[in-house]
């Protein structure tokens, strides 16, 4: 008898700055995508003002809802070859990404580990996270609080975001 696997909905955050900022989402979503891992939606992406190290480029930003068998751990180290893949090198913190991806919810699951805290601890005071996720999933709550992704986009504090379109 073989253990089944469960399914969960996670929500990842996307986001880049440097060099064709859509086109570095767009390849990220679809090198995200396997059999273990399977992006169900996107939201619209937005422009979003950079926060805490202001000098570099405005971002573009989405979130990506998702069906994984993979562990949280695991679904970590998938982001990591993802984002080592497109050429994401960390060298300022809070600086200029050609591609970040953050776990935001893994189902309703609770983790604090090391490396990985889920759901994601900074949520509540990004609105480049908040307004991309109201977009997919406005009354989800929040494991912890309780409040609802809309609740928490109407308390974040300020932070200039704004629908991007693409350019004709």
């Amino acid at each position: 008898m073989t253990a089944r696997l469960t399914t969960k909905t996670v929500y990842l955050s996307l986001g880049s700055n440097i060099g064709d900022r859509a086109r570095n989402l767009q390849a990220a979503l679809e090198q995200l995508a396997a059999p273990d891992l399977r992006v169900v939606r996107a939201s619209p992406t937005y422009e979003t003002e950079p926060l805490e190290y202001a000098a570099q480029r405005w971002f573009l930003n989405l979130v990506a809802e998702a069906a994984t068998e993979l562990l949280p751990m695991q679904l970590l180290m998938r982001i990591g070859r993802v984002e080592r893949a497109l050429g994401r090198v960390r060298t300022v913190p809070k600086g200029p990404r050609i591609i970040d991806i953050d776990i935001l919810f893994y189902g309703r699951t609770i983790v604090r580990a090391a490396k990985l805290e889920i759901p994601h601890p900074r949520m509540a005071e990004r609105r480049f996270v908040l307004a991309p996720l109201a977009d997919l999933a406005p009354d989800l709550r929040h494991p912890v609080t309780g409040k609802t992704i809309r609740e928490m986009l109407d308390a974040a504090p300020h932070q200039a975001v704004r629908r991007f379109v693409m350019p004709a």
